[in-house]
């Protein structure tokens, strides 16, 4: 069992402005609504087949893991750094993204962005 008080946690304050590798987590709907830009999505339960993907995260940086507030984000960072990976939670998830005034970007052409 992960005692998510373990896993890495940074709040979206601390994170690097720019070249900030971000693995979003969230699903399909969520991401399409907005996301942050240059995040790759890949949601919780689909992690452990599409791992692969992240090879081309630069493997000097930690990956910051965000969801809608940080509890599926937890997860997955706790499953990566068992994994060999050097992941890190995102605080407050999306939400804190958004309040904290990063950019947001959606697929739905017309709408403005938002955290589901």
């Amino acid at each position: 069992m992960v005692n998510f008080a373990d896993v890495p946690t940074a709040s979206v304050a601390d994170l690097p402005t720019d070249g900030c590798t971000l693995l979003d987590v969230r699903e399909h709907d969520e991401w399409s609504a907005g996301h942050a830009p240059g995040a790759v999505h890949i949601p919780l339960g689909d992690l452990p087949a599409r791992v692969d993907e992240l090879a081309r995260f630069p493997d000097d940086r930690p990956v910051y893991v965000v969801c809608r507030t940080g509890g599926r984000s937890a997860q997955a960072a706790a499953w990566l750094n068992a994994s060999g990976w050097d992941a890190v939670n995102v605080a407050g998830g999306m939400k804190s993204w958004h309040t904290e005034g990063r950019p947001l970007v959606g697929e739905h052409e017309g709408a403005a962005p938002e955290v589901l």
